[in-house]
């Protein structure tokens, strides 16, 4: 395992808990509360999303290389309500000199809750010029 920044203020803020993971990986876990819920008191897709794209953050910088967002894709396919606890797990499936992809899943009590496909730009140090 590597060690994970976990100085994230918006995952503090939204109450994500980071959990150790190997490098290229991410693991959180939070409990939707209702400061996190639409209308309809299910988690907000926002809120979701969120925490898809903090696990791509985690993932992604393991490396001590400074690695940023590119594009990002959402698929939602169940609800969550107010108590649940959202499991996060992301996986490194390409990684290159200059990008990186990785996929993502959501779920609460084993359930599928929602799939994130995150591209990121990893950012190399200059080369000295002799």
């Amino acid at each position: 395992m590597t060690s994970i920044q976990h100085d994230i203020p918006f995952a503090k803020h939204l109450g994500i808990e980071i959990l150790p993971a190997s490098q290229g990986e991410a693991h959180l876990r939070v409990k939707v509360l209702e400061a996190h819920t639409n209308r309809f008191g299910t988690a907000h897709g926002g809120f979701l999303n969120a925490l898809a794209d903090t696990a791509l953050e985690v993932a992604s910088n393991s490396y001590n290389v400074q690695a940023v967002a590119l594009t990002t894709s959402m698929q939602y396919h169940k609800s969550a309500s107010i108590g649940a606890v959202v499991e996060v797990s992301a996986r490194e499936t390409h990684r290159g000199r200059s990008t990186a992809t990785y996929h993502i899943e959501l779920t609460t009590s084993g359930s599928l809750l929602a799939t994130f496909t995150g591209t990121v730009f990893r950012k190399q140090p200059a080369m000295k010029m002799s």
